[in-house]
């Protein structure tokens, strides 16, 4: 009886002992993926090649600190809406999605230190006579901008004269432009630049910034992930020192920076 005791409590400890160990394990091999969200959908920061594969700006810096920190980069693409939900709930580690920090996303979420700066901008239809953001504030004016946008914070804040129009994705903006729906679409100096490439027969890209401070770009994180902050903040130093980020200016945005360098405006990096 007392063998029989023996044999059981012994399996069972066996049993207990290897459940923790494959438990232990998975955790290891969990915390050897950095998980990075961003929505593939704004080149040539975030996008997907021809075949379906995460390329673009934000790529390349994701594999860098990824690499930086030893681990294997697991991207998710994820809707603009949902990706500070993502983050606060640990479906990803972090977000590097040419997301602007601000006072009301930093009541809820940490961000690095700003790896690129910009300023919003207006794709305005060719025969709206709009030349400045003061004539696209005005009554009979229509604007269109993305929801949860740096520039649909600025519409509802500063825009009391003109129709606001707000759209979930960046081409419908474009489109109500393009068709002369509205008068102009405010976003990201490199977005409207974009776009005007594209619309060139029906669109004017107004570039000078027209607000009065840049907007900074960061990587967020969680509230409480404070030795992540600090490995990312020393490898965004590091970068801006060793000509990492001019690499990616010079790889995938040498055009613009022509067009900026031209018209004296400060470049992203």
């Amino acid at each position: 009886m007392k063998k029989l005791v023996l044999l059981i409590l012994s399996a069972t400890f066996l049993l207990l002992f290897s459940g923790c160990s494959d438990s232990n394990n998975e955790k290891k091999e969990e915390n050897k993926i950095l998980k990075v969200g961003m929505e593939l959908a704004y080149p040539p920061f975030e996008m997907s090649d021809k075949d379906g594969n995460p390329t673009g700006v934000s790529v390349d810096f994701a594999k860098m600190i990824a690499r930086s920190m030893n681990k294997e980069l697991k991207i998710e693409n994820i809707a603009w809406d949902g990706l500070i939900p993502s983050l606060k709930t640990g479906k990803v580690d972090m977000i590097i999605s040419s997301m602007t920090i601000t006072k009301e996303r930093k009541k809820s979420i940490n961000f690095s230190i700003p790896y690129a700066k910009t300023a919003l901008a207006i794709l305005a239809n060719k025969q709206s006579g709009v030349k400045s953001i003061d004539d696209l504030d005005q009554m009979g004016k229509t604007v269109a901008v993305k929801k949860g946008s740096t520039g649909h914070i600025y519409a509802q804040k500063h825009l009391k004269n003109a129709n606001v129009l707000v759209f979930d994705k960046e081409n419908a903006c474009v489109l109500e432009v393009v068709q002369g729906k509205a008068d102009g679409f405010l976003y990201d100096q490199l977005t409207i630049y974009r776009n005007n490439i594209k619309h060139k027969d029906t669109t004017v890209a107004l570039l000078k910034p027209f607000q009065k401070d840049f907007e900074y770009w960061g990587v967020a994180l969680r509230k409480d992930d404070t030795k992540l902050k600090s490995q990312v903040d020393e490898f965004i130093k590091k970068a801006k020192d060793d000509g990492t980020f001019d690499d990616f200016a010079y790889k995938y945005l040498e055009d613009a920076k022509k067009t900026f360098d031209k018209l004296n405006i400060s470049f992203f990096f």
